[in-house]
């Protein structure tokens, strides 16, 4: 039987990281994973989509090109097999390096099925039918998540799908019914309108985006409408008839929506059946592993990361608790902070926010001052013909602290970083302001919307 310092469950964005961390700290550290590496994000999710979300975005400037004056002969069509090309080998790269790293390290690693048989160990259920017994002082669970597959939708994978199911589509279908308009609803969405589909979304809540600042969500929710895509709030469900060649939604109040797929979009579920949590007598609510500020579980020894155990379902959370839970498990105590996580949401425009949003802010006691600025107002902006969207900087009246920043536009989920950096060191609005910011670039929104939260932007009007 092999002995590590760290046995780890999953090789996602939480797994892989938390392996190379603690093989970075001298750890001896195995890696289980049944899929491929990288897990949901690059396989599944993160990467796949952001993939098509370029090409969905180059197809919108081409579209745009004869405002810029330049004219391309013929008609511009969408090679879907060669978008999937592309995708695939994005990933086969990306998971080819994950590989590579892994090995650099010195990380043992195992392709099969992990479960915990005792507090260390661990037996590794292989594809070839063999079954490997490891022994580690301290385990990490990163087992993940997948989609919610609720029994009134009857997933086929075919014609109703998951957000897994829609990236294997073969051919752009003509019409796309989205159920869910959260953030996946909302970014699949974008991506098949840009694409040439009909795509129209339910939402169940009276809004989109519902975690969003609300000036964001009416101005994205505008102008995903003014691009074609119709969207219905307020919608329930409550039956769904397929046919040879479509789908068809009845909402409660009896209208029926038909289009040539459905995708199905309305949250995940938790990775804990069958990997022997009950034996080892580690505690989940609700199916999601309960741990502490250190990510241990009330076993001692046991941690959890990522989907299966944090607050946040996101890639780069996961990532983050993998190196906390690594030097955790190596013997140095570290807490993970949460108070400072940005969120990008890739719809056409892009999202981007960090912080409080206005209400959260007000909710909270803070009497709040607001600056805004347009990115109509922004030379690199108008350049680019990218003036659709504003940032948004939420500051507190009395200290001029930034609370929460959020950004809707062009580039929205790299600029966001800056206010991030900005609220995790404490700064003020003014901080920003009078941080010079070269020109001409898309950052200088940033700063003049932290201009504005004290009325002091140069290039717009009171």
């Amino acid at each position: 039987m092999s002995t590590y310092n760290v046995g780890i469950i999953g090789g996602g964005p939480g797994g892989y990281v938390a392996a190379i961390k603690a093989a970075q700290l001298g750890g001896s550290v195995c890696l289980i994973e049944k899929g491929e590496w990288g897990g949901t994000c690059l396989n599944r999710g993160c990467i796949p989509t952001k993939t098509l979300f370029a090409v969905a975005n180059l197809a919108t400037q081409v579209q745009e090109a004869p405002d810029f004056g330049v004219h391309i002969s013929g008609e511009a069509t969408i090679d879907y097999p060669q978008v999937l090309t592309h995708k695939t080998a994005v990933i086969q790269q990306l998971t080819g390096g994950i590989a590579q790293l892994l090995k650099a390290n010195g990380v043992d690693t195992f392709n099969g099925t992990a479960t915990l048989t005792d507090r260390n160990a661990i037996s590794v259920s292989k594809s070839d039918g063999t079954t490997e017994q490891l022994h580690a002082k301290n385990i990490i669970i990163a087992t993940g998540s997948e989609p919610a597959e609720p029994p009134v939708f009857e997933i086929d994978e075919s014609q109703v799908l998951t957000t897994t199911g829609v990236l294997n589509l073969t051919e752009l279908p003509e019409s796309l019914l989205i159920v869910g308009g959260g953030v996946s609803g909302c970014e699949f969405a974008s991506i098949f309108n840009a694409l040439g589909c009909k795509v129209t979304v339910l939402e169940l809540l009276p809004t989109i985006l519902a975690t969003e600042d609300v000036q964001v969500i009416r101005h994205i929710q505008l102008f995903m409408k003014r691009k074609g895509i119709t969207i219905h709030t307020g919608a329930k469900l409550t039956h769904v008839k397929k046919s040879d060649a479509s789908v068809t939604a009845t909402l409660e109040s009896g209208e029926e929506i038909t289009a040539e797929k459905m995708l199905v979009s309305i949250g995940r579920r938790y990775n804990t059946e069958n990997i022997g949590l009950e034996k080892v007598g580690v505690r989940t609510e609700g199916g999601k592993i309960v741990v502490d500020t250190r990510l241990q579980t009330n076993i001692p020894g046991i941690y959890a990361v990522g989907d299966v155990a944090s607050r946040y379902l996101l890639a780069h959370v996961a990532s983050a608790e993998g190196k906390i839970a690594a030097q955790n498990c190596l013997g140095t105590p570290v807490e993970m902070d949460y108070q400072v996580i940005p969120w990008c949401v890739f719809t056409l425009p892009e999202i981007g926010h960090v912080g409080m949003t206005e209400k959260e802010a007000t909710d909270e006691g803070y009497e709040v001052k607001i600056g805004r600025f347009p990115y109509a107002a922004n030379g690199k902006a108008l350049g680019l013909r990218e003036t659709d969207g504003f940032v948004k900087t939420v500051s507190d009246a009395d200290s001029g602290d930034i609370l929460g920043v959020h950004i809707v536009g062009a580039q929205a989920s790299t600029l966001i970083h800056e206010a991030a950096v900005a609220v995790r060191l404490g700064a003020s609005a003014a901080d920003i302001a009078h941080t010079v910011h070269a020109h001409p670039t898309l950052s200088e929104i940033v700063m003049e919307s932290a201009e504005a939260a004290y009325d002091r932007a140069i290039h717009s009007l009171r």
